[in-house]
């Protein structure tokens, strides 16, 4: 079956309208995606029809919601690849999924002078947490370089574990450059050795199809409003015998099973490390979208996301005075450049914005890889996949335009 872009690109009502007096253009989905239609109703059916606190309640409104809430867990597994879903962990987006892994797991394992290998490509959400192990606790942060392709020689994370490794935290791919690393071969070598391994999938398993039981990670978190669902969404897959060796993260309802004026109890995983009223709506949302993406197929989102990334790479590399920063051969459809002459990043962004073309400008949450890149700001087209080869050109001659004026 053929990949209808029109058919799914009406399935998301902003993208008809206008920015600037110009059909928009949005290729800021790295950042986060738009939502479609069928997402935007189940939230509006949510709050308006079927709204009450989940769990515990015995009346109508509670029992649906709570039905619809923890069905999702299902979602999210069969999204993943994942078996079981009580490996799977509700959480507000990655960000929350790997603080949750921090304080949980590492905070009361690791010692001064532990390691924690890092690549130089990583989010700011995989970097910040392991920064308040290594102020806190005296751990010991231990960088991985991409190459100038932006690749990543999973052989140099193997080679990087020591005697006081105690984790492995990687991102699947890369929110700047979009290359996608062996994250497997680096799994394998490092339970060889009895090292746990964290993946940031917040790029990855919008992309292309991911499965963790494959990968074998012992953690993998994900976020929802990149994968066409709310923010405040998103789920983290923990293996259950990594489960077993955490403590909890907060504090508060759900999370016990009994509570005394001496003593607490804690529930089983994954309510384990589910405290307090949830994003109920949100994660409900999360799971139409799934839903909604599983229904077109992940293979067939990957394949028309390939096709975009082939002819953008191609279209782009014909601006010579364009820079984009990182050209692996296992490049998904993000792009990040520069621009030669007088251009900012925020020009540029300004430039594209008055043409109807939404991009990213900034350092993209990866101060340590621009600094490495030898850049302090990029540009950022991020594809999706309701994007166009169209929408491509229209960037093009954006991007001309803004040459232009800045040459």
């Amino acid at each position: 079956m053929s990949y209808d872009v029109d058919a799914i690109r009406a399935d998301f009502p902003i993208l008809s309208r206008e920015v600037n007096g110009k059909p928009l253009v949005y290729l800021d989905n790295g950042a986060s995606a738009q939502k479609p239609q069928v997402v935007i109703d189940a939230i509006a059916q949510a709050y308006s029809m079927e709204y009450s606190n989940v769990h515990r309640g015995l009346h109508y409104l509670s029992n649906l919601a709570t039905e619809k809430y923890e069905g999702v867990r299902g979602t999210i597994a069969r999204f993943l690849g994942a078996k079981d879903e009580e490996e799977i962990v509700f959480t507000s987006g990655t960000t929350e999924g790997i603080n949750l892994v921090a304080y949980g797991w590492a905070m009361p394992r690791m010692e001064a002078g532990d390691e924690i290998i890092l690549t130089i490509a990583e989010h700011h959400a995989n970097i910040v947490p392991w920064h308040l192990l290594r102020e806190r606790q005296g751990v010991k942060l231990v960088w991985v370089d991409v190459d100038a392709n932006g690749d990543l020689d999973p052989q140099a994370v193997i080679d990087a574990i020591g005697p006081k490794t105690k984790l492995v935290a990687m991102s699947h791919m890369s929110n700047v450059l979009g290359t996608v690393f062996d994250v497997k071969s680096v799994v394998e070598a490092a339970h060889a050795r009895g090292i746990a391994v964290l993946l940031d999938g917040s790029q990855a398993c919008v992309h292309m199809p991911v499965n963790v039981d494959e990968i074998g990670a012992d953690f993998y978190a994900i976020t929802g409003h990149k994968l066409y669902g709310p923010s405040g969404s998103g789920a983290i897959h923990i293996r259950k015998d990594r489960m077993a060796e955490m403590r909890p993260f907060m504090g508060g309802g759900d999370m016990i099973r009994e509570v005394h004026s001496d003593a607490v109890t804690w529930n089983d995983p994954p309510m384990k490390f589910e405290a307090g009223t949830p994003g109920i709506v949100q994660q409900i949302g999360l799971g139409v979208a799934l839903d909604y993406m599983m229904g077109v197929g992940m293979d067939a989102i990957a394949a028309h996301e390939a096709d975009l990334a082939a002819y953008a790479s191609t279209r782009l590399q014909g601006l010579n005075w364009l820079n984009v920063q990182g050209q692996s051969s296992t490049k998904g459809a993000i792009f990040s450049f520069t621009m030669s002459g007088a251009a900012h990043a925020h020009d540029i962004s300004t430039v594209l914005d008055k043409k109807g073309v939404a991009v990213r400008a900034g350092h993209h949450c990866a101060q340590p890889l621009m600094e490495h890149m030898g850049v302090n700001a990029t540009a950022r087209a991020s594809f999706g996949m309701y994007n166009t080869k169209a929408e491509v050109d229209v960037l093009v001659d954006a991007l001309e335009l803004c040459h232009e004026l800045f040459a």
